[in-house]
């Protein structure tokens, strides 16, 4: 019988590697510190209807995938069946190799429905019921329990309300994991855009309990701090920040409010005072994390909504966003520098999305590391763009380099859906695949305890020591 696609030692080129995987990686916890799995449907345990709404439904890698294969919009983000959009998919998959949605969706399909078979439109069929038959006993707590996920960070705007992570916490059910919200405060700096902005401040005053509204810019940090303690008393320690590039530009407090009144009043900003206002609250939001102990990640580099026409037709995070080259040292440099020097850093992970940048990023983390914890400035793992095996290596080779790998909280999941975990697998199984090379090169001792506790602690222990979040007993462990 030939040997499935997925099998035990899919990308583990040498025994080392394989020694490594096996032993100190395969089952290791997840520590899901970073995504966009929706709250609601984790407090509500969802059901999903059929594998197109769990596999497909908010997955714009595969959508990019199907666009790029000539598959009508009609058949990723409209009205087709859900049936026909899976078959869609499914005589796309084949058109994939080489892209890491190959592997990730035979490791999905493998991991949660046993399918081992290869997806193409001759066998969709089968799959399809296959997996549809599994899909009762595959709701949204089995899967991530499945998964052996620790932690769920989720991403919340601070004018979300909080009633689902309340509800969570409050009736979690079988789920293992522990889930809390991550304080995601984007839209605050939107002052180039009034219409937006005034309609979120609406939405943030309600949450806040800003009775009389927001009408300062004091009104508007107020309503912000509310909300990160809010934050805070929910569990929540960590922030996340998506931005070109870190803002770091001089601003005063009757600067940033002569921006903000502007906004209120209808009046865009412009580039160059929208930075400003926006590196105002960015040192606020800094500081509001450094005297919580929190740890601030910024995801840096992303060039968003680069095709109007198909934004306006589907909306945003649908696969219209790409790599952008953005400047990234000198202004990452102030920002860091103007928190550190008032001892106001908190721990913080940087993200790059654009690989020519990998060793600005592992660079800078050296300059700010002041012997509190461990690797207290974190390059992140390879994101979005660079989360496939090349990127992955591309940024594991540069924090080689340039800073302690040994200190790495390791990987992000950074999804919207439920069956996104294989991920970690497939970055697990690169680290050791990379490791064993080395060791078998010589590179490095061929000793594979001392190895072996290095991979260990990247998949889970590293993370866990770092962000210092409450734990269920089976999963806080040992230090």
């Amino acid at each position: 019988m030939a040997t499935p696609f997925i099998h035990d030692d899919f990308l583990l080129g040498t025994k080392q590697a394989r020694e490594l995987y096996h032993r100190f990686a395969k089952n290791e916890p997840i520590f899901d510190y970073h995504c966009h799995l929706p709250p609601d449907l984790i407090a509500k345990n969802h059901e999903f209807a059929d594998l197109s709404e769990l596999w497909l439904g908010g997955d714009h890698y595969k959508w990019r995938a199907l666009r790029a294969n000539g598959v009508k919009e009609r058949f990723i983000t409209g009205d087709a069946s859900p049936r026909e959009k899976f078959q869609a998919w499914a005589e796309t998959v084949p058109q994939t190799l080489r892209n890491p949605l190959y592997h990730w969706s035979a490791l999905e399909l493998k991991t949660y429905f046993g399918v081992t078979e290869l997806l193409d439109g001759k066998s969709a069929e089968r799959i399809w019921k296959k997996a549809n038959a599994k899909l009762p006993k595959l709701r949204v707590h089995d899967l991530i329990n499945l998964s052996k996920v620790a932690v769920v960070c989720t991403t919340d705007d601070p004018a979300d309300p909080l009633d689902h992570h309340a509800s969570i916490r409050a009736n979690p059910g079988k789920l293992k994991a522990r889930v809390y919200p991550a304080f995601r405060p984007d839209k605050a700096l939107a002052v180039a855009n009034p219409s937006a902005f005034n309609a979120w401040i609406e939405k943030l005053a309600g949450v806040a309990g800003a009775t009389s509204g927001i009408k300062t810019f004091d009104d508007l940090l107020a309503a912000l701090k509310k909300r990160h303690d809010d934050f805070h008393a929910m569990g929540a320690r960590l922030s996340d920040h998506g931005l070109e590039s870190a803002l770091s530009e001089p601003c005063t407090h009757a600067q940033a409010k002569s921006v903000f009144d502007a906004a209120r009043r209808g009046r865009a900003a412009t580039a160059e005072y929208a930075a400003r206002y926006g590196s105002y609250l960015m040192l606020e939001f800094g500081k509001w994390d450094a005297a919580r102990g929190w740890t601030k990640q910024l995801h840096l580099g992303a060039l968003r909504n680069n095709n109007v026409r198909l934004l306006t037709k589907v909306g945003p995070d649908s696969g219209f966003d790409s790599i952008g080259d953005f400047p990234q040292a000198a202004a990452l440099s102030r920002y860091l520098n103007t928190l550190d020097s008032t001892d106001q850093l908190p721990r913080t992970i940087i993200y790059n999305v654009n690989p020519a940048h990998n060793f600005v990023f592992g660079a800078m983390i050296g300059n700010f590391q002041d012997g509190s914890i461990p690797g207290k400035v974190q390059f992140g793992s390879g994101w979005w763009f660079l989360d496939q095996r090349e990127g992955m290596e591309w940024q594991i080779n540069a924090l080689s380099n340039l800073g302690l790998l040994s200190r790495f909280v390791g990987m992000i999941t950074d999804s919207r859906s439920f069956v996104s975990y294989p991920r970690h697998e497939y970055f697990r199984r690169t680290l050791c695949n990379l490791l064993g090379a080395d060791m078998a090169r010589g590179e490095v001792p061929n000793d594979t305890k001392l190895v072996g506790a290095m991979v260990k602690n990247i998949c889970y222990a590293n993370a866990r020591d770092y962000f210092g979040l409450e734990l269920a007993p089976e999963f806080a462990a040992k230090k």
